[in-house]
């Protein structure tokens, strides 16, 4: 079922998402009170608790030290793995654990991230969830990305504001705001969520115990973009059947040995501007940059499809399509008629019914086959 970007929601304030993204999205924060009435974290304490020991789970622990001492750090920060005794105890107040892609690994995180939708997967990253003791926060600071804070458990404060001085506090071991100045500050209760874009200064205390999910998005930096799309684009240079060799015919003798001839540099640069000037290769080259796994991502594998049954993308598979293309993880194939359809479909709603799946053609039910091997998708009944 396709998503109605002109159906109004409470998860956006009563707005639909075409009209939240024309007037907010990364213009101005909005508040919105009881986007999920009757809301649950999609976590228990203790099973976060344990889901943070695990060697394929990304977390930090933020301690903040109330009574430092002369010259100590103010905060103290540590990467995970972290067991339970390493975790502060729960009366202890002022401390935070963060732990990234939750919807990696937990059914109800993943079908919460479901929800957002509305913006493109190509920019979508991950659900993390907060919990915090009385107190607990990572200070005042930034992010260079889209952020929606959906309050699941016990109360937080937020205050935010535009930035006014990016002067970073020195010595901390987190880009903590030196000079902070809000302007709005609300008190946000389990259900109430709170979007802000880019750049926009915001600090979340902790009344109490508490637990706040973050919807955060992927915002590709110019520079490491292009590196990394050059790379993929230079791995899928395939060599002529007629290689075109540098000749220089009227090179004339020189005095000057250690100069790079002018004509050289001219092959070269023709060279290199051949294989940019093809915009299908680019754009699978992007494809399958924004569908590469994170580093900490594997998957676990499976069995070949039975007869009659639909599919379902794993919570860690990235699929997205151009005209000419689909992306997975990484990948990229081209895809055309009835199959290209059915494809799209797959990316859009993350499943396909059996009776779709029994439409397909034999090479397309031969890779959604090792798809299934490869644990990229499972079967649906």
């Amino acid at each position: 079922m396709q998503l109605d970007i002109n159906q109004i929601t409470p998860l956006l304030g009563g707005m639909s998402p075409e009209t939240f993204m024309r007037r907010y999205w990364q213009k101005k924060p909005l508040l919105i009170r009881q986007a999920m009435p009757g809301v649950r974290s999609p976590i228990e304490r203790a099973a976060l608790f344990s889901l943070a020991a695990q060697d394929d789970v990304e977390c930090r622990l933020v301690v903040q030290q109330p009574k430092a001492k002369a010259g100590a750090p103010a905060w103290r920060m540590q990467q995970g793995p972290l067991t339970r005794r390493q975790l502060p105890p729960l009366d202890q107040a002022g401390w935070t654990l963060l732990v990234q892609g939750l919807d990696l690994h937990v059914p109800a995180a993943y079908e919460l991230l479901q929800q957002f939708r509305f913006v493109p997967d190509a920019r979508l990253d991950d659900l993390m969830i907060s919990y915090a003791s009385d107190g607990g926060g990572v200070g005042p600071h930034y992010d260079a990305y889209d952020v929606f804070l959906l309050q699941v458990h016990g109360q937080r404060r937020w205050r935010v504001g535009p930035i006014k001085d990016d002067t970073l506090q020195a010595g901390v071991p987190l880009k903590i705001l030196s000079h902070f100045e809000p302007e709005q500050e609300w008190l946000l209760e389990p259900g109430d969520m709170l979007y802000l874009p880019p750049m926009w200064a915001h600090d979340g205390i902790a009344q109490g115990e508490c637990m706040t999910c973050s919807v955060g998005f992927r915002v590709p930096e110019a520079s490491e973009l292009a590196r990394e799309v050059l790379l993929r684009l230079v791995e899928s240079i395939d060599c002529e059947d007629k290689p075109k060799l540098y000749h220089d015919p009227k090179q004339p003798a020189t005095a000057t040995p250690g100069l790079v001839p002018a004509a050289l540099q001219d092959f070269a640069a023709a060279a290199v501007a051949k294989a940019l000037k093809d915009p299908a290769a680019l754009n699978t080259a992007l494809g399958e940059v924004m569908t590469e796994p994170k580093p900490k991502v594997w998957f676990q594998s499976g069995e070949p499809l039975s007869d009659g049954v639909g599919v379902r993308l794993d919570p860690r598979t990235r699929m997205v399509y151009d005209e000419r293309c689909i992306f997975v993880n990484g990948e990229s194939w081209r895809a055309a008629g009835k199959d290209a359809r059915h494809m799209r479909a797959l990316a859009d709603q993350r499943r396909l019914s059996a009776s779709a799946v029994a439409l397909t053609s034999d090479a397309m039910k031969e890779l959604l086959n090792q798809w299934a091997e490869d644990g990229w998708l499972h079967p649906e009944g």
